[in-house]
């Protein structure tokens, strides 16, 4: 598999997941987007799972990394759109909710990175 072909390919089906999820989750709970906030955090939990699959799974052509984190993850998780919807926020006076989203973005995603990696080792034993 060709490098770019698994880069791109991997982050036209991360973005199109990222998309429905904000279709689907971001009317539920406006105050604080909540597409935006599962991409982040599944998005987390997955790369911390795929590090330690990567690690212990050297010999894998690198394009399968390339493809799942560098494309899909990439192409989910999305840093962009959050600092937008901060921003937002702030502009509008609401700082308590700009406070909250990017507290929960950060926390979130670092605790769910964690847990992925921890999952991987308990499955692994």
């Amino acid at each position: 598999m060709n490098a770019f072909i698994a880069v791109g390919a991997g982050a036209a089906l991360g973005a199109w997941l990222r998309w429905g999820l904000g279709l689907w989750l971001n009317p539920v709970y406006p105050a604080i987007p909540a597409g935006t906030l599962a991409a982040n955090l599944i998005g987390g939990y997955l790369i911390g799972v795929a590090i330690a699959f990567f690690a212990q799974h050297p010999g894998l052509a690198p394009e399968w990394r390339l493809l799942l984190i560098t494309g899909f993850l990439g192409g989910f998780t999305t840093f962009s759109t959050f600092s937008a919807e901060v921003v937002t926020m702030i502009t509008r006076g609401q700082f308590l909710w700009a406070l909250a989203t990017a507290t929960l973005h950060l926390l979130g995603s670092l605790s769910a990175t964690g847990l992925g990696l921890l999952t991987y080792k308990l499955i692994r034993g």
